[in-house]
């Protein structure tokens, strides 16, 4: 029981990660559309984090699939095979000659993927509570019986 809730709070904290990841690159690229901020810096910056994420996604992935929760799995490959195509191709990285040519490109696919690591935050939320509370009322449960 408590393996199952170390293991919500695993996928909770991994989550937390990529959405981290994701907010930061879509802040620079705002920063970016509004000369806040030099091109060489913001390409810097994000693609300093294109591969962590691209890692802690896999391992989100993998950790489903290890742990038998299909269903969340199934939700978690297509942005997994997503990154792989992208990291085959060599498209991962973002150029620093195209930067403005592929601006909003950029920020539309970042936002659908702070939308999906959103709805994932929410069922990892949600689990790690139910999984709480149910520990803490079979814990209580289990100290009456051995009065």
């Amino acid at each position: 029981m408590i393996l199952n809730l170390i293991f919500w709070i695993l996928c909770l904290l991994i989550n937390f990660g990529l959405l981290a990841i994701v907010f930061y690159a879509l802040l620079c690229l705002t920063d970016l559309e509004v000369d806040q901020m030099d091109p060489f810096v913001a390409t810097a910056n994000i693609n300093r984090w294109i591969l962590p994420e691209f890692a802690l996604q896999a391992v989100l992935s993998l950790l489903l699939l290890l742990t038998g929760h299909w269903i969340l799995f199934l939700l978690a490959v297509p942005l997994t095979c997503y990154h792989a195509v992208l990291f085959i191709r060599r498209q991962h990285l973002i150029d620093v000659t195209e930067v403005f040519r592929n601006l909003n490109t950029d920020k539309k696919r970042r936002m659908i993927k702070l939308g999906v690591y959103m709805i994932f935050f929410t069922i990892f939320i949600f689990r790690v509570v139910l999984f709480a509370v149910n520990h803490i009322l079979n814990d209580d449960d289990d100290d009456i019986d051995s009065f």
